[in-house]
């Protein structure tokens, strides 16, 4: 396993997180590749939340730096980067999951009721959705579209 190469405050297991991916930011761009399917910095810049262009690509050297990002060249266009989930970054999707439910549960206005095959998925078997979920993000492929009723 690869150490993370940045001093830690702490080696808490919950600050070890926070300092690897818990930024609001750094967790939008999770969001988008899991379920979206994102993979360039211009796609990226078009989230609704609305990306500032030096907060977007500080957070995507910090994942990439962290071991949670890796990026490659598009091979038909050199100019571009492609963005996607190490192992490392893969293995935060079941904790984005319950992170969904969570927010399903206390947010009123929760667009969770978008994805309620999903979530229900989840509340079933976890890691049995996040496994499946892990060989579609691997593939490229964007999971919202795939449980939207």
């Amino acid at each position: 396993m690869k150490k993370n190469k940045t001093k830690l405050r702490s080696h808490c297991p919950v600050n070890y997180g926070l300092e690897a991916f818990g930024d609001r930011w750094a967790l939008l761009i999770l969001r988008d590749i899991i379920f979206r399917g994102k993979r360039t910095y211009g796609e990226f810049l078009e989230s609704e939340e609305g990306f500032s262009t030096n907060i977007l690509a500080s957070r995507l050297e910090h994942l990439t730096s962290a071991g949670i990002l890796r990026l490659d060249e598009d091979e038909s266009d050199a100019r571009k980067g492609l963005y996607t989930l190490t192992e490392k970054g893969l293995d935060l999707i079941p904790l984005v999951f319950e992170m969904i439910l969570w927010s399903a549960k206390y947010d009123d206005d929760s667009e969770a009721k978008h994805i309620s095959q999903l979530i229900e998925l989840i509340q079933k078997d976890n890691r049995k959705i996040s496994q499946k979920t892990i060989e579609q993000v691997k593939r490229g492929e964007a999971i919202v579209k795939a449980y939207v009723l």
